[in-house]
């Protein structure tokens, strides 16, 4: 979620800045199931533009009449939607919403917060109660700094309760490779909301502008690779289509530990490749093998550029959220975890 917090936020600070109000929506409660849990939010402009969304569509309607008072009166609220009879869902979401007009030093902070990857926390104080009550509202949490979303003083009264998250740094793709199979991951990894680096050779004749939704772009040598920042929230897929570049690559990740390492190709490649891999490096750990995936992606018939993007993604966030790749109507039990 951390990704659409961030877009979120950049969208508020740039109607900040040209005079527009703002109001952070914000799902602070849920009593049985629905479609989106707490902590899921969006952004309401006064002209009435919406960024995000927090259901699957007819939530947001009575969010935007609910948002009026807020405008008017810049006092959060709290409003409740039950899903039961109108969205097929046997829940009620507690909604907060609040004038999103955070002071001066929060925009340097947070964004120095997502330049550094560090994590950082929301604490949103509410009540059940329908209505206004003043001191609602939230804090973002960052290198232990607080700030208001409202921009004034929050007392953290004990009779409200309080919905805490923790948003770690957004994730992050690094795709070693430039072939069209690499601009398509890039493609459909961006919409997925990640942060996509792209590696390519320094004989390759591409540039950033090839690949759409690309945050980062690297004409390196593969052994310049291990100077690339990787954190447990950095997935890597090495899609060279050379077997030797690719061995190099491997070797270069040595001593990072990314969340996943994929790899193309068939069995027999992957074999021979970390083969080699064990070769040059014998003292390798296990730890770095078990997280090397090959052939990348899930079994879902992929054929297609595209249809491979979509496989090795849904791979990567099932390694990532420590699930096993089933069809939701062969699970037993509740889709998410509590």
């Amino acid at each position: 979620m951390t990704h659409e917090f961030k877009e979120i936020v950049l969208r508020a600070l740039q109607a900040q800045k040209s005079k527009l109000k703002s109001v952070l929506v914000t799902v602070v409660g849920l009593d049985g199931s629905s479609y989106r849990r707490p902590g899921v939010r969006m952004l309401i402009l006064e002209n009435g533009e919406m960024i995000g969304a927090v259901s699957g569509g007819c939530v947001e309607k009575e969010i935007l009449l609910q948002s009026e008072s807020v405008f008017k009166t810049e006092e959060p609220k709290i409003m409740t939607y039950d899903g039961k009879y109108r969205l097929g869902c046997e829940g009620v979401l507690y909604i907060l919403l609040e004038l999103f007009h955070p002071d001066a030093t929060f925009e340097k902070s947070f964004k120095d917060c997502l330049k550094s990857r560090h994590a950082f926390q929301i604490q949103s104080y509410f009540s059940k109660e329908l209505g206004s009550v003043p001191e609602m509202g939230s804090i973002v949490k960052i290198d232990n700094n607080d700030f208001s979303i409202q921009g004034k003083q929050l007392s953290k009264p004990e009779h409200l309760n309080v919905f805490t998250q923790t948003m770690p740094p957004c994730f992050k793709l690094v795709i070693l490779g430039a072939e069209h199979d690499a601009v398509q991951l890039c493609k459909y990894a961006a919409l997925t909301g990640w942060e996509v680096t792209i590696v390519t050779g320094h004989n390759e004749a591409k540039t950033i502008e090839n690949f759409h939704g690309a945050n980062q772009f690297f004409s390196i040598s593969p052994e310049e690779v291990s100077e690339i920042p990787v954190d447990e929230q950095t997935a890597v897929v090495i899609m060279s289509h050379n077997f030797a570049k690719d061995l190099r690559y491997l070797v270069a990740l040595e001593e990072s530990r990314p969340i996943y390492i994929g790899i193309l190709g068939p069995t027999k490649r992957r074999e021979d490749l970390l083969s080699q891999f064990i070769e040059y490096c014998p003292e390798i750990d296990s730890e770095l093998l078990d997280i090397i995936h090959g052939p990348a992606g899930i079994d879902i018939g992929s054929e297609t550029p595209q249809e491979i993007a979509v496989s090795i993604i849904s791979e990567i966030l099932a390694v990532a959220r420590k699930r096993d790749t089933i069809s939701l109507s062969k699970k037993k039990g509740k889709i998410h975890k509590s």
